[in-house]
């Protein structure tokens, strides 16, 4: 058994050479993949999981000539996962997308950032520390979305919106938190479009006899023989007719057992299981809030951590994680207490559930956690936009694919009509959605909020005290107002300016309105702990050794190494650590697998 520290295995750009960056060589395919005959075998390799980090390895197997089996306890419905469902958002680094807008960025500044927002304190340089893994698998993500990223996702037919979100502006530091310019790239198509060249692949693998789906199956053990992985063992679930997103079956109908040298695991996080989460919920964090939404369908519970610790993998920093904090009530919902998180623009007023003003960075779009953290800190488990329509008009965007059907269905036109409209989302979840207050003066908004609350939390001149104390900052270019200087900042990129930020005008300015408040609740969305992998995506034990023949990629891996973001995420990252560990895991199960 070898050691995960060789130093084959850790250079820097080796990780993005030939075999898309694969490290594992034939002699150490020899050495990691159990042998036993091949008669007892029923596949090449065996992937836990359909989502996008599985549908990516497996497509890689099936590119090498492997077969595999492809299992999910869900329906074939679901195939694509939680990625289906995404605003389809991607990291890209000196993108022709960003050049074309003006943004001068660079692998230095990207990297810079990555350093700055990860956090990485864990043990970097200690081959058995938690951040050892995770920092290498950042280096080389930067590099990927750097370098090859763009062009490899463009040769499979994907093209990306060309005005370029700027997501997590940060705390304030140049060193610190946050991207330094735009990076969030929306795909055309949005999620979907990302799925789809992949599950093309391998559903055209499936008509060439290489690829076997095998839905409804859960796996709940790993099967190992002398020390190494040789298959799995579960049960079958009954048939379900769910749709995409729903709920199943979890009727058991019968029992099963498959065998493969090779198995990857692809089965996401917790974000569904709010008992895990609040588990895991650490304390610089705050106290985990009795009430969240959730921003995953029901199937992403975290079962497969367990069942892979049980096997011989490692966990790693279990208490990092990324949840939204301006989640609506979605009054559609698909799965069961479906969220919708808000992507605002830089102008809302943002205030507690007491109505005090946040201050910096809690600003909507710069800094996720920290705004968790002081929302937390209130003993409350919500917090609320102040806005007018003409902010929410421009700058309110929603996540998730069915919510940008302009996006999701590329209808060119009716994504022109978000300059002169607001789109019709928004304005359902203002009329249906029950978080939204809507006021022509500000004593019939906070009447509003507090009977939506039930309580009065808010009064009224303490309100308008705040709201007037930032109007005036508005008279001049020049404020002390962190916020104001943050849209003045926004307004200096064409790309804000065209379609993110509203033109800066007073929150009592009639012709701006009406007045509306949104309450705002916590979304439960990404783990970024998980599995510690190597940069093949080899699973690591306690020891900091290879499990032979077990590999993870995707959110179940903490998007790479168990933690390729550290403590907090640059956003566009998560479907892109799909994409590049489901990549490294499937060409190097590919290579330890040949003949």
């Amino acid at each position: 058994m070898e050691n995960a520290a060789s130093p084959a295995l850790i250079s820097r750009r080796g990780a993005l050479t030939a075999a898309g960056g694969v490290l594992a060589g034939a002699a150490l395919a020899s050495q990691t993949v159990p042998a036993f005959a091949a008669e007892s075998q029923d596949a090449d390799a065996i992937v836990v999981g359909g989502g996008l980090a599985g549908l990516v390895a497996t497509a890689e197997l099936a590119a090498a000539g492997r077969k595999v089996l492809l299992l999910d306890q869900e329906p074939e419905a679901s195939l694509g996962g939680q990625a289906f469902w995404s605003f389809g958002g991607l990291f890209f680094v000196d993108s022709p997308e960003q050049r074309l807008m003006g943004i001068k960025d660079s692998k230095d500044l990207a990297w810079q950032d990555w350093l700055g927002t990860a956090g990485f304190d864990r043990g970097i340089d200690d081959p058995s520390g938690q951040d050892h893994w995770a920092r290498k698998w950042a280096e080389a993500y930067v590099d990927f979305a750097s370098e090859e990223k763009h062009d490899w996702l463009a040769g499979l037919g994907m093209q990306w919106f060309p005005i370029v979100g700027w997501a997590e502006r940060g705390g304030g530091l140049a060193d610190g938190h946050g991207n330094s310019v735009p990076r969030f790239h929306v795909t055309w198509g949005t999620g979907p479009a990302v799925v789809e060249p992949f599950e093309k692949k391998v559903r055209a693998a499936v008509e060439d006899g290489k690829v076997t789906f095998k839905f409804r199956h859960r796996v709940d053990d790993i099967v190992t023989t002398g020390g190494a992985v040789t298959g799995v063992r579960g049960a079958i679930l009954e048939p379900s007719n769910a749709q995409r997103g729903k709920p199943s079956s979890r009727t058991v109908v019968g029992e099963f057992e498959l065998r493969a040298p090779v198995v990857i695991v692809t089965s996401g996080g917790i974000g569904a299981n709010h008992d895990l989460v609040r588990q895991n919920w650490p304390a610089r964090l705050g106290t985990p809030p009795k009430s969240m939404i959730t921003g995953v369908p029901a199937h992403v519970d975290g079962r497969m951590l367990a069942i892979t610790e049980k096997a011989g993998g490692r966990i790693v920093n279990p208490d990092r994680m990324w949840h939204y904090t301006e989640g609506l009530r979605n009054y559609d919902p698909i799965w069961p207490g479906h969220g919708i998180r808000i992507l605002p623009g830089p102008s809302s007023m943002w205030f507690d559930a007491t109505g005090k003003r946040f201050g910096t960075p809690d600003i909507p779009g710069y800094d996720t956690l920290h705004t968790l953290k002081s929302i937390t800190d209130t003993g409350y488990d919500y917090s609320w936009f102040v806005t007018t329509q003409k902010i929410m008009a421009k700058e309110f965007a929603l996540s998730g694919s069915e919510q940008n059907p302009d996006l999701t269905n590329k209808n060119v036109w009716q994504l022109l009509s978000r300059i002169w409209q607001t789109p019709e989302p928004i304005e359902k979840f203002k009329k249906n959605g029950v978080d939204f207050v809507v006021g022509t003066t500000l004593s019939e908004l906070v009447r509003g909020m507090n009977k939506l609350t039930g309580d009065n939390l808010i009064k009224l001149d303490d309100l308008k005290r705040q709201i007037d104390a930032r109007d005036r900052e508005i008279d001049n270019p020049y404020t002390k107002d962190v916020q104001v200087m943050g849209i003045r900042n926004a307004l200096a990129y064409p790309g804000d300016t065209l379609s993110r930020t509203a033109s800066a005008h007073k929150i009592m300015d009639s012709s701006a309105g009406p007045l509306i408040a949104v309450r705002l609740n916590i979304l439960t969305r990404k783990t970024l702990g998980g599995l510690q992998t190597d940069l093949s995506g080899r699973v690591l034990n306690d020891a900091g050794k290879v499990i032979p023949g077990l590999y993870a990629a995707g959110e179940v891996a903490g998007f790479g190494g168990g933690g390729v973001h550290g403590y907090r995420s640059l956003e566009g990252t998560f479907l892109g650590g799909c994409l590049f560990s489901g990549r490294q895991a499937g060409r190097a199960a590919a290579e330890a697998t040949a003949t």
